[in-house]
C-alpha cells in the first residue's frame, strides 16, 4: 500500500479554541463556494455535507453565524470563471473551491479574498502557490498532490487484469494542463516494469471519450487509466459506458465511479479531505492569513471494487485486491 502523507501543520490547535462562544459572537460571516461539478452529484452532495458538518462542530452553523453561497458549473466548464466573477462581487469573508480550475479562475479575480483549495494535483505547478509550505499569497488548501498514484493504478489493472499489454491514459488537456505531468512519472517507470506500453488519450469532451477505448477493443490486452479531472468526473456515465461497451478494463481515481459500475478505483478519500478542509476555514476566519497556512496533503486512501463488472468483462478479482478494497460493490 502507498505510503501516507503526515500532516504539514498542526491542524489540531484549532481544538484549544473556546468554539461556539467566540463563532457566536460578531456579524455573520459569509462563505463562497465554487465548484466545477453538479450540485445534484451524490458524491459532492456527500462532501459538502460533511464540510458543513465539520464547521458545524467548530462552531459554524449556516444559517446562524454563516451563510453559504454555492456556485456550480454543471460539468460546463466554460461558466467558471462567470461564475468566480459573480461570487467575488458578493465579498465574502473566504472561498472554498473544488480543483484547479475553479482556483485559477479565482485567482484572476482577487489577490486579496481568502480562498482554501480542495483537490488540486500540484498547486505549485499551477502557480497558484509559491511553495508547499508558506503558499505567500491569498490561496491555500489541500492537494490531491501524491504523484505515485500514476504507478498505483497501472499495478492495479495489470493485477486484475493480467493480460494487458497496453493502457491508454485518458485526461482532458483544457481543464488538467499540469496534471498529467504530475502521475506520467510514476506511470512510465511501472510500465516498465510491467511491461505495459502507454498510449496518451487528449479528450476535450464525452463524446471524445469515445475514441480511445474503441481503439483499445481492437486487439486484446487493452486498458483503461483515468486521471482526475472535472470532465471525467461529471461526464463519468459515458467513461463507464464506453469501457463497459468496448470490453475494456478500467481504473479510476475515485470510488464513486465504481459505484456507477466502474471496475476499479484508488484514490484520495475526498470526504475526509473536505472535513480538513473547514479546519482551514475556521481558522482564516477568525484571523489567520492563508499564506500561512501549509499546503496539505492527502492522508487517507480508498480502493473500490465492483464485482458485478469484473463478471461482465470476465475477469476474476484477486483475492489480493478484495482483501485490500475498502468497498466492494455486487
Amino acid at each position: 500500500m502507498m505510503r501516507r502523507r503526515e500532516f504539514i501543520g498542526g491542524l489540531g490547535s484549532a481544538a484549544a479554541w473556546p468554539v461556539v462562544a467566540w463563532a457566536q459572537q460578531g456579524r455573520v460571516r459569509r462563505i463562497g463556494v465554487l465548484s466545477p461539478g453538479n450540485e445534484n452529484d451524490p458524491l459532492l452532495k456527500t462532501i459538502v455535507s460533511a464540510f458543513t458538518q465539520a464547521l458545524a462542530d467548530l462552531g459554524w452553523t449556516h444559517g446562524r453565524n454563516v451563510r453559504m453561497d454555492r456556485r456550480w458549473a454543471g460539468g460546463d466548464i466554460d461558466r467558471i470563471p462567470a461564475l468566480a466573477q459573480e461570487l467575488v462581487g458578493l465579498q465574502p469573508d473566504i472561498i472554498l473551491t473544488n480543483g484547479a480550475l475553479a482556483t485559477v479562475a479565482l485567482q484572476r479575480e482577487t489577490p486579496t479574498i481568502p480562498i482554501v483549495f480542495v483537490g488540486m494535483s500540484d498547486p505549485v505547478a499551477n502557480s497558484i502557490v509559491a511553495r508547499f509550505d508558506r503558499p505567500t499569497g491569498n490561496i491555500t488548501g489541500f492537494a490531491n498532490f501524491e504523484a505515485s498514484l500514476g504507478g498505483k493504478w497501472l499495478e492495479l489493472l495489470s493485477e486484475i487484469a493480467p493480460g494487458l499489454k497496453r493502457a491508454a491514459i485518458v485526461f482532458n488537456p483544457d481543464s488538467t494542463p499540469t496534471t498529467i505531468s504530475t502521475y506520467m512519472p510514476s506511470l512510465e517507470t511501472a510500465a516498465r516494469s510491467l511491461k505495459v506500453e502507454l498510449i496518451t488519450a487528449p479528450v476535450h469532451s464525452d463524446v471524445e471519450i469515445e475514441t480511445p477505448v474503441i481503439a483499445l477493443r481492437r486487439e486484446p490486452g487493452g486498458g483503461l487509466v483515468v486521471i482526475p479531472d472535472a470532465l471525467t468526473f461529471t461526464h463519468r456515465a459515458p467513461v463507464i459506458s464506453a469501457a463497459a461497451r468496448n470490453q475494456v478494463p478500467a481504473v479510476y481515481w475515485s470510488s464513486e465511479f465504481a459505484r456507477d459500475g466502474g471496475l476499479l478505483s484508488y484514490g484520495v478519500d475526498q470526504v475526509d479531505t473536505w472535513r480538513r478542509a473547514a479546519n482551514y476555514v475556521d481558522r482564516i476566519l477568525r484571523g489567520a492569513k492563508p499564506g500561512d497556512l501549509p499546503v496539505q496533503f492527502p492522508t487517507k486512501f480508498e480502493t473500490a471494487v465492483n464485482l458485478k463488472t469484473a463478471k461482465a468483462l470476465g475477469l476474476t478479482v484477486p483475492q489480493s485486491i478484495l482483501l485490500r478494497a475498502d468497498e466492494v460493490i455486487e
